[in-house]
């Protein structure tokens, strides 16, 4: 077995919550405590095992959400059933609740190691637990925040205003930058364990200034609808990052993916193929959208050529499925996930694209939170997610309203959600769901046929886990409710 995996298995089994309840530590006398194994053998289980869950679980959910998937309906029936019909409930998407709380306490256990000596590690922690957090916020609203991951000393934490939480985001954030600057001789250096930027401290402090923009942008639409406070608080923010630089590569991850084992396979690519590289049903069951490929082939777009691969009858070309059709409606062929994105067990994973943090960045710019050029970060956002697929942009200058930079500024931003969608399909699609949900674009991306809302949810309801587990302090909720209201940057 891989080394650096046997290493990630041993702080798993040494550290990690109960599944049964994701603040209960399990307390076996046989493994050492969490004070006993430090925080370099900690880190890359840390990020491994929650970057599994938003490759997973997320980027599935976010496929289905914006259009960029179908099922194959002519092999399977039923799937992807409650996704198309809006069947919102508390098993919904539960593992994103589950898994993330569970998984960032890791990062957790490192930030209260004893002692300054690992304070490098400390910092990559806070942002990378910053990083899942938001998406929490951003997914389910008001969540346990300042009492969670306190183990037995806390097992029913009290739930936190999702505002609150983003600030407090923030100066988790600034902590971070804070003690990377500070780092002296008897820090102890971040190595082969940083399984992201291999021990880069100044790439941390890149990705922390990025993982910060993206939190103040979501706020800025709340401060953009007439909210004063929120207007005042960011311009504060926005102030400190008037120098910041930004990531504008593919933040990557990889802890040794390898075909050695199902366990060691990159997660998304286990999702299509074993070790051996046979096909899983998974393979056969995720299918291109009717639209997106549509979509992109009306644009005349190359990446549809990689985001999915020629119809599986055996006739060529690139054909979806239309969400909500059963097997009647359906073509007889469906192409399935394409070349750009499923390539090997071994492949790199993406925390965040480089096109992703760029069109961060080129909305900012529009808006004028922070210096720079707009278009040139639009325009370079968009190689960026060409190369990633390695798609020809040759013959692609998209100079439609919404879809290019031209036309009004509400045009451009369109064209930067736009653009988003098409960047995160299939690699992090979780993101454009959130974004569609803060900025109403794509606006012309279709329900399922199956759909019982006339809108997509804003948010997802709280797991039955904790329904059972923590139930004094889980706010009340109804499903009609995630229709009607989002996070605080929604309202």
């Amino acid at each position: 077995m891989n080394t650096k995996f046997k290493l990630i298995l041993l702080v798993v089994l040494t550290i990690t919550f109960s599944c049964s309840d994701y603040l209960d530590i399990n307390d076996n006398p046989n493994a050492p405590s969490a004070d006993d194994v430090t925080p370099d053998l900690i880190l890359s289980g840390a990020m491994s095992d929650t970057y599994r869950t938003q490759a997973r679980t997320m980027n599935i959910l976010g496929n289905a959400m914006m259009n960029n998937w179908g099922a194959n309906v002519n092999s399977f029936t039923g799937g992807f059933s409650e996704e198309f019909s809006l069947a919102i409930d508390n098993n919904f998407y539960s593992g994103i609740f589950n898994s993330l709380f569970r998984n960032t306490a890791n990062f957790e256990a490192i930030i209260n190691y004893p002692g300054d000596a690992y304070n490098n590690h400390k910092a990559i922690s806070k942002i990378m637990k910053t990083f899942y957090f938001q998406y929490l916020v951003d997914l389910y609203g008001d969540i346990p925040y300042s009492q969670a991951h306190k183990g037995i000393d806390n097992l029913t934490p009290a739930y936190d205003d999702d505002k609150d939480v983003y600030r407090a985001l923030i100066v988790q954030l600034d902590e971070a930058i804070a003690m990377i600057g500070n780092a002296d001789a008897s820090t102890i250096e971040v190595g082969s364990e940083d399984i992201i930027f291999n021990g880069s401290m100044s790439s941390w402090v890149s990705f922390a200034n990025t993982v910060k923009l993206r939190i103040l942008m979501r706020e800025s639409t709340k401060a953009e609808n007439g909210d004063t406070e929120s207007q005042t608080y960011l311009n504060q923010q926005f102030a400190s990052l008037q120098t910041a630089v930004f990531i504008n590569s593919d933040v990557t991850i990889n802890p040794g993916y390898s075909n050695e084992s199902v366990a060691q396979q990159n997660p998304f690519y286990a999702l299509f193929f074993s070790n051996n590289e046979t096909t899983s049903v998974n393979y056969n069951f995720y299918r291109a959208s009717q639209y997106a490929v549509n979509y992109l082939i009306n644009s005349a777009d190359d990446r549809v050529n990689y985001l999915y691969d020629e119809a599986d009858d055996g006739s060529g070309g690139i054909v979806g499925h239309e969400q909500g059709a059963d097997s009647d409606n359906s073509p007889a062929g469906l192409s399935p996930i394409g070349p750009g994105l499923v390539i090997d067990s071994g492949q790199d994973g993406y925390v965040m694209t480089g096109a992703e943090s760029l069109l961060l960045q080129a909305e900012a710019q529009l808006k004028t939170y922070i210096p720079g050029d707009p278009q040139a970060s639009f325009d370079a956002a968009i190689d960026a997610s060409f190369n990633l697929l390695g798609a020809n942009r040759a013959s692609y200058n998209p100079t439609a309203p919404g879809l290019g930079w031209t036309g009004s500024d509400e045009d451009k931003l369109e064209a930067i959600m736009r653009q988003k969608w098409i960047a995160t399909n299939g690699i992090n699609a979780i993101e454009s769901y959130i974004e569609f949900t803060r900025t109403g674009y794509p606006d012309d991306i279709p329900l399922a046929l199956t759909a019982q809302s006339p809108t997509r949810p804003k948010r997802l309801m709280y797991p039955s886990s904790e329904l059972v587990s923590n139930s004094g302090n889980v706010p009340q909720q109804t499903s009609a409710d995630v229709f009607a209201t989002g996070p605080f940057w929604a309202q």
